[in-house]
């Protein structure tokens, strides 16, 4: 590596980042310098690199109780905040389509990752959706939680999965999101104190300026290649599982079945996994499902 290649950083403790990070045993934390980007990346473990891509309005510290265990089976654990997240930081506040694909990409160059199994959900699951169609030489297997497949068929039907958008579109400086993390989308009451955790990077002035530009540059056009079938005329190579809680509407197995007819048409190998006692904050909601099934099939689909 020249001196001119981005870099990781040493690890920096956790005490010594504004705000401080949540508490999470076990975890390094590196600043990967790429041009116009600082990466702040929580990592544990060692082994094939495995990439966990965060939800919103979330960081890392979602992935606490789910990258130890797979740590725990000889797996190098990576936990990016992406740009407009956790406490990365940008020096450009625009946001398009592939704005974070772009940076994923060069992140994976920057830490020699040449592929990696890769678990998403939410927000995070469009850049995953992109790195499998658009890359797929850098995918070797893909979770994705509490999102759709880019292939589903539009129906009126799920048109409820997208209620939440209004708010961002609209979001005004220091509006709270704290009606997210509501009965509505979680099948177990969060504590204040995980509540907060999830929260706290909001208090960035640029972290919470970046919610708008997040729904309107990259959601809401992609949104609309679902709607057009952009997805349904190519071909999802990676194999991925695509994993929902039971509770979390409309994303139903019923729906889905309608949705998702004859994957098969679409996809060279893609599955569907439903998690009792869980919404759509999957991850707070059944960590050990998630970590057990995100495993299962790193090994049955590599």
């Amino acid at each position: 590596m020249s001196a001119s290649e981005p870099r990781p950083s040493p690890s920096v403790a956790a005490s010594g980042w504004s705000p401080p990070l949540p508490k999470a045993p076990g975890f390094d934390h590196l600043v990967v310098d790429t041009p116009g980007l600082r990466s702040h990346v929580a990592a544990i473990g060692e082994g094939e690199p495995v990439v966990l891509l965060h939800g919103f309005p979330q960081h890392w510290w979602q992935w606490h109780a789910v990258a130890p265990v797979l740590a725990a089976r000889g797996y190098r654990v990576l936990c990016p905040d992406l740009r407009g997240a956790g406490w990365t930081v940008a020096d450009d506040p625009r946001v398009e389509r592939e704005t974070r694909l772009r940076d994923l990409l060069t992140l994976f160059d920057a830490l020699h990752i040449e592929r990696a199994h890769l678990v998403s959900h939410d927000m995070g699951a469009i850049t995953a959706m992109q790195l499998s169609y658009d890359h797929p030489d850098r995918v070797r297997t893909a979770v994705e939680l509490a999102v759709p497949p880019g292939f589903m068929t539009f129906s009126p039907k799920v048109l409820p999965g997208f209620r939440h958008l209004p708010p961002f579109i609209w979001h005004r400086p220091g509006a709270s999101l704290r009606a997210l993390f509501s009965a509505a989308y979680v099948a177990r009451p969060m504590s204040e104190a995980t509540v907060e955790a999830h929260l706290a990077p909001m208090r960035r002035p640029e972290i919470d300026g970046a919610v708008r530009p997040l729904t309107r540059g990259m959601i809401l056009p992609e949104a609309m290649r679902l709607m057009r079938g952009v997805y349904r005329r190519r071909r999802l190579t990676v194999p991925t599982l695509f994993v929902f809680g039971r509770s979390d509407r409309p994303w139903t197995e019923e729906v889905m079945g309608r949705v998702c007819r004859r994957p098969e048409r679409y996809a060279d190998r893609a599955e569907f996994a439903y998690v009792d006692d869980a919404a759509h904050f999957i991850t707070d909601d059944a960590p050990a499902a998630v970590a057990g099934l995100a495993l299962d099939w790193f090994d049955k689909a590599a």
